[in-house]
């Protein structure tokens, strides 16, 4: 999640144009248009196979420590506590943030081609063990906490996750195993105009669940497998109804920025950011504060500040701001950190690839793409769909990427193109996902023993 930090004073908000405006303000031409990658890592003790603490020698502060003394990060503050790390204004590397349960999350700079994705990851997880190694501490690519309950997940000290952590379980039953529990790989794209956005937006919408299916590393909950192969995904069927799902006004005749910004006013707002504090204004509505009735604040008008804080607490499954933001994939391994970003930047930069895609799409109803939605998360590629499966879907779309990552023609080193990145997924499907292999290796070599994950999938760094 997004990491508060302070800056000039902000202008006040207009009028509802001034919003729509916010979210113009990302077009670019294809020429200016990068990838930005971002992915979650659970850090865990090896000694004790349990998530670490933030304070200790051991924990996640001590890491961040090591990574500011050793490789000259910034820290990022709330009050004396250090909640981010920054790189020197400059320098690249991105920002290094902690989700509520102490996920260790790279929000990677905006990047030219999936070759310098590779290697800002590369340098990120070498950094990291680098400092966790000697401490004994390890990462964990997969979607959800494999062994752990949900009071053993250590909680980080931002303030935002205070107010979040109180309004959840009001509008969800699994809001707080999304905040605590889950870890994602998303990736952040550009779009030239407002027609490339909403053609973007319907494509990777209606293609989620596929990504979903691919991506799928989340089959087991304290220990057990829970019937699902993404069980992350299952998650977010019933975290906030508020704020998730497919967006199926996307769809519909009229889609624009203005559309979205409609739905945004209503979607319930978390928190006000004042002077350092969160003002809790859980379940209020962002259009009256723009009216200057938001009961917390009586009389005052919204900051663009405060506009961009409220599109971060929105979690629909491809997320509007002044990029487009891939929210469906489980957190994984290092090829599968980079298959995301191939897999999206294929379908999505290439102009043929992109009509391709729709076309394997467009004739989706909205209850076909619920369906994919409520099916994929227990089923995965196996899910039937239309005359095949979704296995064939994925097939068919990870070769439409393929072909828009050739036309890209972005080589680097002995790479003719960037597709090289998309191999591990032909690899999934040709003989299953994370979630189907480790199901077969803890019904065979494993013995019905989980914490065995920790041995076979931690990220190692070579």
């Amino acid at each position: 999640m997004s990491t508060r930090q302070e800056t000039a004073s902000s202008p006040l908000i207009g009028s509802r144009d001034d919003l729509v405006a916010w979210i113009a303000a990302g077009e670019k031409p294809a020429e200016r248009w990068r990838i930005g990658t971002e992915h979650e890592k659970f850090l865990f003790d090896r000694a004790t196979l349990l998530p670490i603490p933030y304070e200790g020698p051991r924990g996640v502060r001590a890491i961040m420590d090591g990574l500011m003394s050793q490789f000259g990060w910034l820290p990022i503050k709330e009050g004396e506590t250090v909640i981010a790390l920054a790189r020197p204004d400059g320098s690249a590397g991105g920002t290094v943030s902690l989700e509520p349960g102490g996920q260790f999350e790279l929000s990677g700079d905006p990047c030219l081609t999936l070759h310098d994705v590779a290697a800002e990851t590369d340098r990120h997880l070498r950094e990291v063990a680098a400092v966790a190694a000697p401490m004994n501490v390890g990462m964990l690519g997969m979607g959800f906490a494999p062994t752990w309950t949900r009071a053993e997940m250590p909680t980080m000290p931002k303030r935002r996750y205070g107010v979040m952590t109180r309004y959840m379980p009001s509008v969800g039953q699994y809001g707080l195993d999304m905040m605590y529990r889950t870890c994602t790989v998303q990736v952040n794209l550009d779009f030239a105009d407002e027609a490339d956005m909403v053609k973007k937006l319907r494509v990777s919408l209606a293609l989620q669940p596929i990504a979903q299916a691919i991506f799928a590393s989340s089959p087991f909950t304290e220990g057990k497998p829970n019937g699902f192969k993404t069980f992350r995904g299952e998650v977010w069927r019933d975290t906030d109804k508020a704020r998730t799902g497919n967006l199926p006004f996307a769809f519909e005749s009229g889609m624009g920025y203005e559309r979205y910004v409609d739905y945004a006013l209503d979607v319930p707002m978390y928190f006000v950011y004042r002077d350092g504090n969160y003002i809790d204004v859980a379940g209020a509505s962002f259009r009256d504060f723009l009216d200057g009735r938001l009961a917390a604040l009586p009389g005052e008008r919204p900051t663009m500040a405060d506009w961009s804080d409220h599109m971060t607490t929105l979690f629909p499954d491809v997320r509007l701001k002044r990029f487009l933001e891939m929210r469906g994939a489980d957190g994984g391994s290092r090829a599968m950190i980079l298959a995301l970003p191939a897999f999206w930047v294929g379908l999505l930069y290439d102009r043929a690839a992109l009509e391709a895609a729709w076309d394997l799409v467009k004739s989706w109803s909205a209850a076909e793409r619920d369906a994919l939605r409520d099916g994929v998360p227990g089923q995965g590629l196996d899910l039937r769909f239309g005359a095949g499966t979704v296995r064939d879907i994925a097939r068919d779309a990870i070769a439409i990427a393929r072909s828009g990552l050739r036309a890209r023609g972005r080589g680097a080193g002995t790479h003719a193109d960037e597709a090289v990145h998309l191999d591990v997924l032909e690899e999934v499907i040709k003989f299953g996902t994370m979630a189907d292999e480790m199901l077969s290796r803890y019904e065979g070599k494993w013995r019905g023993n989980a914490a065995k994950v920790f041995e076979d999938y931690e990220i190692i760094v070579r």
